[in-house]
């Protein structure tokens, strides 16, 4: 099934009900900060096993004690509610 991207309103009012994830153009981005690089690395393992699980990947940028998330259906070029629950898995993690 092909996922279905969402309109501007239907963004807004998921992102709403994530915590610090914001709209960048066609993709919803976050970092998150650790205290060291293998800290962010440890997290970064077990993020990259929620992607797997939902067969969704994210763009990631790792600077030294800080990785970044970008999300977007490459597929579909833009933003689908896979993009939303990947989200929030990985904010599931840090909790």
């Amino acid at each position: 099934m092909v996922p279905k991207l969402l309109n501007d309103a239907e963004v807004v009012k998921r992102l709403a009900a994530l915590r610090g994830w914001k709209r960048e153009g066609k993709f919803i981005a976050k970092s998150f900060e650790f205290e060291t690089f293998m800290d962010g690395i440890r997290f970064l393992n077990r993020v990259a096993r929620v992607a797997e699980e939902l067969d969704h990947h994210p763009d990631i940028q790792v600077r030294y004690t800080q990785v970044r998330f970008s999300i977007q259906t490459h597929s579909e070029g833009g933003l689908t509610a896979r993009d939303f629950e990947l989200a929030k898995g990985i904010d599931g993690i840090v909790q």
